[in-house]
């Protein structure tokens, strides 16, 4: 049988020694097993990693990720899919480098999309960001995160304030910023456009700022039933925000913080 499968009798032997021997990973593997139970199977190998060492479990993270894919124990987070929309790809340098100061209305805006979850689904809600006074310059939502969601955006903003050829426009690295539709946009309207870098959330701190507070202030507290009443809520608030909501560090509203620049 050895020379059949051209197998050396010292390594069948070898062999037949260690059919009784545990798994040498099988002992880790329950450990994950344990760990993603707990977590509802969301952790990743850096993660599990994390819970082991609290736990004074020490193993080499690239240990654990063999041992997750060996036995099936990798997170179930659904990944976002590649997509490709089309063969324009713009990149910006990262003009507003973390600098959220700006000394007059109009100077630098943020902008990003985040989600609203409802019963009846997703919506997505598009916003820009003064920095000079944190107010809302303008906001859409939609159903779909989609180009022309951020494109609407904008142009609401350039409607409702004086666009000079001085407005930096901040975004992350996400397809509707790359996209030729907002390059085209953004040069019309002699907007210069700047851009995270690639994996640092903190370059644009400030938009992802106001969906926190916009969630933890309001859409957190409401059941959404529909797209309707999310858009109603958001509008409401986003009028609060700019109008009535005191900001600590200053003592005043966005809005009075801007008249006062006006005087």
């Amino acid at each position: 049988m050895c020379k059949f499968f051209a197998v050396s009798r010292s390594g069948y032997y070898d062999y037949i020694k260690r059919m009784d021997i545990p798994a040498k990973d099988l002992q880790l593997a329950k450990l994950i097993q344990e760990c993603q139970a707990k977590c509802g199977k969301t952790y990743g190998y850096r993660r599990v990693h994390i819970w082991l060492e609290r736990k004074e479990i020490h193993y080499n993270p690239k240990t654990i990720l063999r041992v997750m894919q060996k036995y099936n124990l990798l997170s179930v987070v659904r990944r976002k899919k590649y997509r490709n929309y089309g063969e324009h790809l713009h990149r910006y340098p990262n003009l507003l480098n973390r600098d959220f100061k700006a000394e007059r209305p109009n100077q630098k805006w943020v902008t990003d999309i985040s989600y609203i979850k409802t019963a009846q689904g997703v919506l997505y809600l598009s916003i820009i960001r003064d920095l000079f006074d944190n107010s809302i310059v303008s906001y859409k939502t939609g159903t779909e995160q989609n180009v022309e969601l951020v494109l609407s955006t904008i142009r609401a903003a350039k409607k409702k304030e004086k666009v000079t050829a001085e407005l930096q426009l901040h975004s992350d690295q996400g397809f509707q910023y790359t996209s030729h539709q907002y390059f085209k946009l953004t040069q019309s309207y002699s907007i210069t456009p700047s851009m995270s870098r690639r994996g640092n959330p903190y370059d644009n701190a400030l938009a992802e700022n106001f969906f926190s507070i916009l969630k933890t202030e309001c859409i957190y507290r409401a059941k959404l039933n529909t797209y309707e009443e999310a858009r109603l809520l958001i509008g409401e608030y986003i009028h609060f925000y700019n109008n009535e909501r005191i900001q600590l560090k200053t003592k005043l509203t966005p809005l009075e913080k801007r008249s006062q620049y006006v005087a």
